[in-house]
């Protein structure tokens, strides 16, 4: 791996480790809630973004370096690089999560997986989609030449996850992050495995008309 690569490696680590971490050990939503958990993916990419966006552009989420490829701002090796480092990441942060569990004799059933919840299929790929649709139109104009971000570019990227998990949460656990749902499915298996095409198809359709709409309309990349 690149320096760029290892730098989406180590972030998507810690943002699933933090997030998903946050939601097992935190007692849920029954324990720190669900302003807890939305605040620990949150917290964990806006930390990331000043220790690593300098570096890599801080994708670590394949739903982003698709919408960045699409736009140009990456090439096809980084691209690639990027997505095996950020499931990779994804799925080293679930197996210390699995073997913390493993080591207080907790049950191993819930690593933070994603599932369809009460709302089906549809409405969890409708969630999933408007809200990586929302999140990652905001990185792409923060990061934008016509970007208004500046210093608070982290802040503001970390904010939109937070709230988007407001939404997400209570239906599918919220992903948004193709890799974040990879990584605890893998280990858990069963019907995380099952579902997991939606928590990758919906997060990359999402981006990929963020993308479109971010470029054709407004002019992110101009």
């Amino acid at each position: 791996m690149g320096k760029k690569a290892i730098a989406e490696f180590i972030g998507t680590f810690v943002l699933v480790f933090i997030g998903t971490g946050a939601a097992v050990l935190g007692g849920g939503t029954t324990g720190i809630g669900i302003l807890g958990i939305a605040a620990a993916f949150g917290l964990a990419l806006m930390i990331m973004c000043y220790a690593i966006g300098n570096i890599s552009g801080c994708h670590i989420n394949p739903a982003v370096s698709v919408a960045m490829f699409i736009n140009k701002r990456i090439s096809l090796h980084q691209f690639i690089s990027y997505i095996i480092a950020q499931i990779l990441g994804a799925i080293l942060a679930s197996s210390m999560l699995f073997i913390i569990l493993k080591s207080g004799h907790m049950p191993v059933t819930n690593l933070g997986q994603n599932s369809f919840g009460h709302f089906g299929a549809g409405g969890a790929f409708l969630t999933e989609f408007i809200l990586t649709f929302i999140f990652i139109l905001v990185i792409l104009v923060v990061t934008s030449k016509k970007g208004n971000g500046g210093l608070v570019t982290g802040i503001v990227i970390g904010l939109s996850l937070t709230t988007i998990h407001l939404v997400g949460i209570p239906v599918t656990g919220m992903s948004a992050n193709p890799a974040r749902s990879i990584g605890p499915a893998l280990l858990v298996g069963g019907l995380a495995i099952k579902q997991l095409w939606l928590f990758i198809l919906a997060p990359i359709c999402g981006g990929i008309l963020s993308a479109i709409i971010g470029r054709f309309i407004l002019d992110t990349e101009k």
